[in-house]
């Protein structure tokens, strides 16, 4: 008996520890997924090269993204709805289906089965307020279910803006020299024309580098975002009606037989009316015939 209550509360004791360590193992399943799926959440987002308030910094920011979702289109509509909440707009976008295999099986003789096989994939290309960056990008890992990569890229074009508009100076008072000599300083004809010119270039010169400071300025205002969306291959059996071959529209055999004698009935018309258009030549022929007979007796 003492050995019976030894081993049972030894069991027990055994099947305790057992219950334990199974709970801890879900627990820590359970925190792998949450630390999974926070990392999907920051792996979208980037901080990279923020611009501070007090700093003379220009970035021209953008980013490049390649990731799964569960549903494309679903997916797509959010994301613009994302991108118009935060100030942004979208560019360009290619919503596609692309048939990987198609197949078709009779499954009975005026049924087919069809069996398609494709990916459907999306390229967008967004442009959001470069302050709302951050925002849209971590917004955007509710959506991703695998991400492939992700690519940000921050170029410092202080330098290059502050190059523009001292260069736009320099166009502008060499501009302004010669406009002065021109009006002060009576010349020829031909010396006027070329003075003029030269004006015309540096005006040119000057209209493009605003230009060029302009799409700089909007660069680095907007920051411009590349997304590829694609999903699993989905496959898709539909049953459709089978259109019937000619020749389950052959009449039966009576038909048949009925409509041959109609035709060589026709054709016998048509033998008789030809041989009656030719009643002349078998006139000729029958008189000659006749002649040549009387002639011959004698």
């Amino acid at each position: 008996m003492k050995h019976l209550s030894r081993l049972g509360l030894a069991l027990l004791l055994l099947g305790i520890a057992f219950a334990c360590k199974q709970a801890e193992a879900e627990d820590n399943a359970a925190t792998e997924m949450n630390v999974a799926a926070d990392t999907t959440a920051v792996s979208t987002s980037s901080n990279a090269a923020v611009e501070k308030k007090e700093s003379n910094r220009k970035f021209v920011r953008t980013a490049d993204l390649k990731f799964k979702v569960k549903n494309v289109a679903k997916s797509t509509y959010a994301i613009e709805n994302i991108v118009s909440k935060h100030g942004g707009f979208v560019t360009f976008t290619d919503l596609k289906s692309t048939v990987n295999e198609h197949d078709e099986t009779q499954v009975s003789q005026d049924s087919i089965l069809e069996t398609t096989k494709y990916t459907v994939d999306n390229t967008i290309t967004l442009r959001v307020p470069n302050t709302q960056l951050d925002t849209v990008l971590t917004s955007l890992a509710k959506e991703v279910d695998f991400l492939d990569s992700r690519l940000i890229k921050a170029d410092d074009v202080a330098l290059q803006l502050l190059s523009n508009k001292l260069a736009q100076k320099r166009l502008t008072k060499s501009q302004q020299r010669l406009e002065k000599g021109i009006d002060n300083k009576g010349k020829k004809i031909n010396d006027i024309t070329n003075a003029e010119d030269k004006v015309l270039d540096r005006e040119t010169e000057s209209d493009e580098t605003i230009i060029k400071n302009l799409s700089l300025e909007d660069q680095v205002n907007f920051s411009t975002v590349t997304l590829y969306l694609y999903q699993r291959e989905t496959v898709k059996k539909e049953l459709v009606y089978n259109e019937k071959n000619s020749n389950a529209y052959r009449p039966n055999i009576g038909l048949q037989i009925w409509d041959s004698i109609k035709t060589g009935w026709f054709m016998l018309e048509g033998i008789l009316a030809f041989v009656t258009q030719l009643w002349a030549l078998i006139l000729i022929g029958v008189l000659g015939y006749l002649g040549y007979k009387r002639f011959l007796k004698k």
